[in-house]
């Protein structure tokens, strides 16, 4: 399928809601397997990577129906309900792979996990050595998947990880619920915390100390069941955020959105460039902040990302660079070399294609540069990722010439309401091909 979006004749303006929050979906839904009872967890999302993560715990035995939204799950089992033997098709999702690993290691079984042709290609040995650590069974190959588990009996560690990474964090987490005694891990900077939150809110013990994290082994009560409603996903509203900001005159209201602060550094990011960015209605749903977040267009400049902010705004960079591919000056990333290890390697991809669209754009080894003004339009490529398809469409809303984004059904694997979602926002209408 291409995507083009013609360019806005009139500003963006409205207020919309976006499907709940995939790193959360995923780990609502693992942990409701974990837990004895019923789970009912409402705006789950229906999409690629959360389909990927349910097919996953219907091949290890736990079964889930997902009806208007709500997710439902039960499990009967006194303890963990995984049944031993299983090979485990993880698709294309890496946060379904990395946390079923941990879950797979506390509850000691044999089970192979494997994935698509692009998540094989993904570092997998950030887990599996501090798993054999623990004294999980487990082998790689050649560091990367398939993943082969065999019965064994965790203990307690403590471990460094190399990299600030929350699925290596919460892999580890989960790992550390089956072992013998308490665990602590030590991060190099901050992470989503999504995993802590959850489980903490479900009965697990879990400590905190700046970077540094306890857990101890579930007790024989386990996990309680899961209720409640996620909140909107941060990512997919950084989409309607980057229009709301490039295309001028606009306002976008996104409701009922996740603020988890280490979720809202692209808000950052927007701020820092001159969007005008408020949040409204803070409160809690499902243990994790929720708000109501306005972005509205202003004239936006370059700046330098790195650090810490790009911690926090990881998933968001494609989007990124389209903003600053329409600002004044030059905007720089660096320290995020964790870029080149998702879906696809997203810094030389992104470059490769923005340079396609006419855009004065440089590589770096941890980053990349955009000069704003520069892009003209023309033909790009998703290149089997769903983040880049829908941040290569956006550019047709300010380019001189069309946009015509190719392989862009892809964007079904995290946000397949994204055309009806920018389409609610503008009144000239979508073109899809």
């Amino acid at each position: 399928m291409d995507l083009s979006l013609p360019s806005a004749a009139s500003p963006l303006a409205g207020r919309v809601a976006v499907p709940g929050d995939k790193s959360l979906a995923h780990r609502a839904a693992l942990f409701a397997a974990l837990s004895p009872g019923e789970s009912e967890v409402a705006n789950f999302p229906d999409s690629g990577v959360t389909r990927a993560m349910r097919g996953a715990l219907d091949a290890l035995g736990v079964h889930s129906a997902l009806e208007d939204g709500v997710l439902r799950v039960s499990n009967k089992a006194a303890g963990l309900p995984f049944r031993s033997g299983a090979v485990v098709n993880c698709c294309n999702s890496g946060t379904t792979f990395r946390l079923l690993a941990g879950a797979v290691a506390a509850a000691g079984i044999e089970a192979t996990l494997d994935g698509s042709d692009g998540l094989r290609k993904r570092p997998m040995d950030r887990i599996a050595e501090p798993l054999r650590r623990m004294g999980a069974d487990v082998s790689t190959t050649g560091g990367h998947a398939p993943l082969a588990f065999r019965p064994s009996r965790l203990h307690g560690i403590e471990y460094v990880l190399p990299v600030a990474s929350a699925q290596v964090l919460s892999c580890l987490q989960l790992a550390a619920l089956g072992a013998d005694g308490a665990s602590t891990f030590h991060v190099p900077g901050p992470v989503r915390d999504h995993t802590t939150r959850m489980l903490r809110a479900m009965g697990a013990r879990i400590e905190e100390d700046g970077c540094t994290t306890r857990v101890h082994p579930l007790p024989s009560a386990a996990l309680r069941p899961l209720r409640g409603t996620l909140p909107g996903d941060m990512s997919s509203a950084a989409f309607l955020f980057v229009a709301a900001a490039i295309v001028p005159g606009s306002q976008v209201t996104v409701a009922n959105v996740g603020i988890n602060s280490t979720r809202t550094g692209m808000l950052d990011v927007l701020s820092r460039m001159g969007a005008d960015v408020a949040i409204e209605r803070e409160r809690e749903e499902f243990g994790e902040p929720v708000g109501d977040v306005t972005v509205k267009a202003a004239p936006l400049h370059g700046v330098e990302i790195c650090g810490d902010l790009v911690v926090r705004s990881i998933d968001e960079f494609p989007a990124i660079a389209v903003a600053a591919a329409f600002a004044d000056g030059v905007t720089t990333v660096r320290d995020a070399k964790e870029l080149r290890y998702k879906e696809t390697d997203r810094i030389s991809v992104l470059v490769a294609q923005l340079k396609a669209l006419g855009a004065d754009v440089g590589e770096h080894d941890d980053g990349f540069s955009i000069r704003g003004g520069t892009l003209s339009g023309g033909a790009a490529n998703a290149n089997g990722d769903h983040r880049l398809a829908m941040s290569l469409a956006l550019c047709g809303l300010r380019s001189a010439r069309p946009v015509v984004v190719e392989g862009a059904e892809i964007l079904t694997e995290s946000f397949p309401e994204f055309v009806s979602r920018l389409d609610a926002l503008r009144t000239d209408g979508l073109v899809l091909s």
